[in-house]
């Protein structure tokens, strides 16, 4: 049930590649350099002399925005290596609990689902609790964004790990002691979304706090790679502890798991963040988040994609124990086996992706074209074997799209509008499963298990197709006429445009604009809005 909390807090890509440079939108160049003993990452000497160009909410991003990259959003050049967020210690002490929480988090989730199962729910009331989960997420969502941009990310952390603690502890002892019914089961689904409401985008926006943007993309991969080794090993854990002690100890465990969290975010390192200035209340900046990402490029293109995959593709806690029990005539120990192997391969996937730092408009159809067609040989597998087999290749399939979208998302965001960004991310992720969980189930129900896994194939490959129409539109756009040049403005994007001279050749250029009549750097209204 938690699964989708897990699979898709990731995403890599370098700040130029970016539509929003990490240095605008109020960030100081001290911060964006880095501290002392770490220098700053891609950025030239003048680069280091220049200070950063604040970029207004009314400039919408570039093409290279979109597409992750000015040519074509190919890999960028690996950057530090695979482990590069690993060596900057408050990412090592966050990430040490992490893992730790994130293995009785998917304890949980294998233990709610065969929960559900065992009360004697059908497929379709397995999607209802499912959506009882997310609903919070969808409807409560953006304010959760605002919550995590408002306040100090650590202790909103803090405060979001006890929750879901207590959670789990209770949800435990109502198993253990055999009272559990179906609605407390759903009652506890609510409250956790709840939680995950303001959770999920403080969690991903706090990464950049831990690491700085030259390192933003490589630990958000590592955070998908950390989450999907723990899917790996999570899910053996439960079903092992199910079959031995049965499902109210796996919620005990995650409980106890959250002390590891608890001791991480306390031990870190205070001085050494890199925190966002807290965004003052103001009317208005719920939708302020929404207009923001619907005039940015990197950010409206892997939303939309999101919102279609997020509905109907990642209902893997609805459609793999269907698959388990339904198809192959498995146990709980069945179910994990599929988890495991998704995670496996999302362990790999993860890795690869860490070190070619994928990112961008056209990776993520590329990939999602690819993560649909999986999907669909997933579910023609003949036997438990193929299917186990197909899954691993889906897993870093899987893994690759969350962790492209995610980066292009988050690094083309400025700092101010980060949380609330993120938090529309995890609406279109977690927010639909609401609509999709449901839905999965009853295709399942009607027409068997494996029309899922189909149905999840066919949105991955739907999705792949309204972005590639989308960065056509964009190309074909024809380019905007070049504006008067202001001396002084700086590059918002990294990308250099070439314009027309319009009164250059009557007047002498400013002091300080190149002879072309327009100084470097200046920004131009995109094609994509």
């Amino acid at each position: 049930m938690l699964s989708r909390g897990l699979e898709r807090e990731v995403a890599t890509t370098t700040p130029e590649m970016s539509g929003g440079s990490p240095e605008v939108g109020g960030g100081s160049p001290e911060r964006s350099a880095g501290p002392p003993d770490r220098p700053a990452v891609g950025r030239s000497a003048g680069d280091a002399r220049r200070a950063p160009a604040p970029r207004s909410l009314e400039a919408p991003a570039t093409e290279a925005s979109a597409t992750g990259a000015p040519g074509g959003g190919r890999p960028a050049a690996p950057s530090g290596g695979t482990f590069a967020a690993l060596r900057v210690p408050n990412y090592r002490r966050f990430m040490t609990g992490q893992v730790i929480s994130m293995c009785g988090t998917w304890m949980q989730t294998i233990a709610l689902g065969w929960l559900v199962l065992s009360l004697g729910a059908s497929g379709t009331l397995l999607g209802v609790v499912t959506a009882a989960q997310f609903l919070p997420v969808l409807v409560f969502g953006a304010y959760g964004g605002l919550v995590a941009d408002r306040t100090d990310t650590r202790r909103l952390l803090i405060c979001t790990a006890s929750l879901q603690a207590l959670l789990a502890a209770g949800l435990g002892v109502l198993v253990l002691t055999d009272v559990v019914t179906l609605w407390m089961v759903v009652a506890f689904a609510g409250c956790l979304g709840l939680t995950q409401a303001v959770d999920n985008p403080a969690r991903q926006s706090f990464v950049q706090e831990l690491v700085g943007p030259e390192t933003l993309s490589n630990a958000v991969t590592l955070n998908s790679v950390t989450m999907n080794a723990a899917r790996v090993v999570g899910p053996a854990i439960a079903g092992a502890t199910i079959t031995l002690l049965g499902n109210g100890m796996c919620f005990v465990l995650n409980a106890l798991s959250f002390a590891a969290v608890l001791v991480a975010l306390g031990r870190l390192d205070r001085a050494a963040l890199r925190p966002n200035p807290p965004v003052p209340r103001a009317p208005g900046q719920i939708r302020e988040g929404f207009h923001y990402a619907i005039r940015t490029a990197g950010i409206r293109i892997p939303l939309t994609m999101m919102v279609l995959t997020g509905t109907l593709a990642y209902e893997f806690q609805v459609t793999l124990p269907l698959v388990a029990r339904e198809t192959f005539h498995g146990t709980a120990a069945t179910y994990s086996l599929l988890t495991g192997a998704m995670g496996a391969g999302a362990v790999v996937g993860g890795l690869l992706v860490a070190r070619r730092r994928l990112t961008g408009s056209r990776a993520l159809v590329a990939v999602a074209g690819v993560f649909g067609a999986l999907l669909l040989l997933s579910a023609a597998a003949p036997t438990l074997t193929v299917l186990v087999a197909a899954l691993v290749i889906t897993g870093a399939a899987s893994v690759t799209f969350i962790a492209t979208g995610n980066a292009t998302v988050q690094l083309s965001a400025e700092p101010r509008m980060r949380g609330r960004v993120m938090a529309l991310w995890s609406m279109a992720f977690l927010g639909t499963t609401p609509l999709g969980g449901p839905i999965a189930g009853a295709v399942s129900e009607a027409f068997g298990a494996r029309a899922g896994l189909v149905l999840a194939g066919i949105a991955a490959v739907a999705a792949a197709l309204i972005g590639l129409a989308s960065l056509r539109r964009i190309q074909a756009r024809p380019a905007p006429a070049a504006v008067e040049p202001s001396a002084g403005v700086g590059t918002a994007t990294g990308v250099t445009v070439a314009a027309t001279q319009v009164r250059g050749a009557r007047q002498a250029p400013p002091a300080g604009v190149p002879s072309g009549g327009q100084p470097a750097g200046r920004p131009v209204p995109s094609p994509s809005t």
